[in-house]
């Protein structure tokens, strides 16, 4: 697929990486030729240097012969115009674009073809908010992802010496919860991925991906680790967009505590959330600050400021101090992956959240929902199963008796009949897959997904 991508930055540069692995062809404009340099050096992509919505760039940059435009900009009117361009001259099939100001999604003629002619405009600040509420309401996890409409959820949790199911097989499972079905899709071990079977044995430590119907998910976790009280208390640290959303949305239950450094964003804040919230003018790494607004009795602590440093010392400083669980929203990939696990239990990179909701759009086939796993390395797809027993190399068969790669395990499927509630399935080596089906793939090696997507392709005698 030949993509043009706008906008080298966190997103742009981390989506050029991922579909670059996958073996499409890339160009990136960008006006920071620093941003194009280190792309070029690590990627083997195009870049052009000028602004996105230059008709003479966007010209030479191919957009003419473009299957997909992506704008990730930094700049709202620059993704829309870039779409509209696309589209009216040069009939671009799929235009997407990432718009932080609310006012876009809430207007969706402004989108359609009579306007900006944006096919999908994903929300950065509502994604990451939407991720942060559900850590929220269950505090065990390390990721929580749902699927088929809310039916179906994958959860990451940090397995605990002394649970059930750790140190004993995963068949065990079955034992310990007979009415309830779940299955185990992949299990990470000092950072490297274990595709489980019946006789895999759960260790302390592990992270341990599981998928069950989303009523059963609290119980199935008990499994892997003591359950959490729930949350009740909450501190924020930065009331920018996404601090500003998150306490607005969990406000109706719990009053949390906003710690912003800008007195004049304080107000704004104030005055906004209307007693809502309790917002400090201070600096989160202030030790006596964080003492004299009892950081010891937080449950959550949420450090979500732009600043990858301040995040993570506000977050070692609040879980020294007795904050029961701290979570910090760190940009550059590495700082996550060397923080997360340690003295910070989770470490959020928001462009790979992002990614996620961007991947559904590009994936070929009739793919549902893509979530975006342990920043990139892993993902999670739900795939639609079109076809019959001579059109498709799924529908028909046995789930043992799909031809998956290695590095690819099928979860669970949602299966809806005429007249009937859908019903959440778990992928038991017997289950014949049904056209119509909804099926949940945990996938630990991203260049693999292409061989997912031609398996869930149909013949042409399907047509």
């Amino acid at each position: 697929m030949k993509i043009l991508i706008l906008g080298a930055g966190r997103v742009g540069a981390g989506l050029a990486e991922m579909l670059v692995a996958e073996r499409n062809d890339i160009t990136v404009i960008d006006t920071d030729h620093e941003a194009l340099g280190e792309l070029q050096e690590r990627f083997d992509l195009r870049t052009v240097y000028g602004s996105a919505t230059d008709l003479e760039i966007l010209d030479s940059a191919g957009i003419q012969d473009a299957d997909l435009l992506i704008a990730v900009t930094a700049s709202d009117e620059v993704n829309l115009v870039a779409c509209q361009l696309a589209y009216r001259l040069h009939n671009v099939p799929r235009r997407i674009a990432r718009v932080r100001n609310g006012q876009w999604l809430t207007n969706p003629e402004l989108l359609s073809t009579d306007g900006f002619a944006v096919d999908v405009a994903i929300s950065p600040e509502g994604t990451i908010t939407d991720y942060l509420i559900r850590l929220i309401q269950i505090p065990e996890a390390l990721q929580v992802l749902e699927f088929a409409q809310g039916r179906v959820s994958l959860l990451a949790v940090r397995a605990n010496k002394g649970s059930p199911l750790v140190s004993h097989p995963i068949r065990d499972i079955r034992k310990h919860l007979p009415s309830i079905d779940s299955r185990v899709v992949a299990v990470f071990r000092h950072g490297t991925a274990i595709l489980p079977d019946g006789d895999t044995l759960i260790e302390p430590d592990d992270e341990v991906f599981f998928l069950a119907a989303s009523e059963h998910i609290r119980v199935v976790t008990q499994e892997l680790r003591q359950i959490d009280n729930p949350v009740k208390r909450v501190m924020i640290v930065g009331g920018g967009n996404i601090g500003r959303r998150l306490a607005e949305a969990i406000s109706d239950e719990i009053t949390p505590k906003i710690i912003e450094g800008n007195r004049k964003r304080c107000e704004i804040l104030a005055q906004r959330l209307n007693g809502r919230a309790l917002v400090l003018h201070g600096d989160a790494t202030d030790e006596e600050l964080l003492e004299e607004e009892n950081v010891a009795g937080v449950d959550f602590f949420l450090a979500l400021t732009n600043e990858d440093e301040n995040n993570i010392m506000s977050c070692l400083l609040a879980k020294r101090l007795g904050a029961k669980r701290v979570l910090a929203l760190i940009n550059r990939r590495a700082y996550a992956e060397l923080m997360e696990g340690g003295q910070i239990d989770i470490a959020l990179t928001p462009s790979h959240a992002t990614l996620g909701a961007l991947l559904k759009y590009i994936r070929r086939g009739d793919v549902a929902a893509v979530h975006s796993l342990r920043r990139g390395a892993a993902e999670a797809l739900e795939l639609v199963a079109h076809g019959d027993a001579k059109t498709s190399k799924v529908v028909g068969r046995r789930v043992e008796e799909v031809d998956l790669p290695q590095g690819a395990q099928i979860g669970g499927l949602v299966r809806e009949l005429e007249g009937e509630a859908p019903q959440v399935l778990m992928a038991h080596h017997d289950l014949v897959i049904q056209t119509g089906d909804h099926l949940i793939l945990f996938v630990t090696n991203r260049k693999i997904i292409p061989k997912v997507e031609r398996l869930f392709q149909v013949s042409a005698g399907f047509f």
